[in-house]
């Protein structure tokens, strides 16, 4: 859903799907948080440059480690801890730690910072260890060897290959509470104008989605399915959702949260227009149909590898589950 493959939502679900500790990492704040060991692969990560700013990178490649290893470069002054469930903002520089390649150049911008929530099914392990127990304002270098990232496969379109470790300087800019996230919409159930595709549910809430055999429309439509009577989304907000995403023509999932069994977390900022739109002004509890054209969703330029086309339209039911 993201707009690029690599930053936005799929940082989150792809590069980060994110200490021991130097002096300190508020842990007596947290007692049972029990943060990742700094090691002397993590320590040889030079780190320079003021809090906020690209900071300077440099060290000696190849580097790799057998296990993820964090070195916490400057200690924060946030009195939240990060835990399994927080809501976590981060900029960050990442680097083949082989070929001492930078491999993203995203962040460090406002609308470059990635947001999303400590849950080991949206990071890869090593991203997760490298992030829990940090508080706002750590700078953290992290190294992460194959075991805890892409494994076997590698990321080739990354330049990360199945050998590479990753070595990861991550600026903490902002951790929320964990909130409350529903296990699926709840609400009033709405009627649904005629020509939508229609939608029975699972024991557990998963969507069965069927289309119409019809024409798909030209323009966006949404509709609510069933209207939740909790906090509204903002615009640009962080949003935890279940959702099943088909091609109209061809009825083909291309991706559903609920088949991996674990919720979405991303803001509102990071995913495809008519799926933003679909969102935004909808209340906690709610599920939305959504009906996306290309000019609304990927254009002509859908994500590599998918069954999506430059011409389809695309479904969305969506369970809007927590928001902040």
């Amino acid at each position: 859903m993201s707009k690029k493959l690599f930053t936005s939502l799929a940082i989150a679900t792809v590069v980060f799907s994110l200490v021991g500790c130097s002096t300190g990492t508020n842990e007596a704040d947290a007692p049972d948080c029990k943060a990742t060991a700094s090691g002397e692969n993590s320590k040889k990560v030079d780190v320079s440059g003021d809090a906020g700013t690209k900071p300077k990178v440099k060290f000696e490649s190849p580097l790799t480690a057998k296990t993820t290893e964090r070195t916490v470069v400057d200690e924060g002054a946030g009195d939240v801890v990060a835990v399994e469930g927080s809501i976590v903002t981060v900029d960050f520089s990442a680097f083949n730690a082989t070929s001492g390649d930078e491999i993203e150049k995203t962040t460090y911008k406002k609308e470059g910072q990635q947001q999303f929530t400590l849950d080991e099914a949206q990071l890869l392990p090593g991203l997760l260890k490298a992030l829990q127990c940090s508080t706002k304002g750590d700078r953290v270098a992290a190294v992460i060897p194959p075991a805890d990232a892409f494994k076997e496969a590698g990321q080739p379109d990354l330049k990360v290959g199945a050998k590479d470790s990753m070595v990861f300087v991550i600026d903490v800019v902002d951790i929320s509470e964990p909130v409350k996230v529903l296990p699926r919409a709840e609400g009033e159930e709405q009627p649904v104008e005629e020509g939508f595709p229609t939608v029975e549910l699972a024991k557990d809430g998963a969507p069965a989605i069927t289309i119409p055999d019809a024409e798909a429309p030209t323009e966006l439509k949404i509709a609510n399915r069933i209207k939740g009577g909790g906090e509204e989304v903002a615009e640009g907000a962080n949003v935890t959702v279940h959702y099943t995403g088909m091609v109209w023509g061809t009825g083909e999932i291309f991706d559903s949260s609920w088949e991996r069994g674990e919720p979405a977390t991303f803001p509102t900022s990071g995913v495809i227009p008519g799926f933003s739109k679909a969102l935004v002004g909808q209340k906690v509890g709610s599920q939305v149909i959504a009906v996306i054209p290309p000019a609304e969703g990927y254009g002509d330029t859908p994500p590599e590898g998918s069954p999506i086309g430059a011409t389809d339209t695309l479904v969305f039911v969506v369970d809007i589950l927590a928001t902040q």
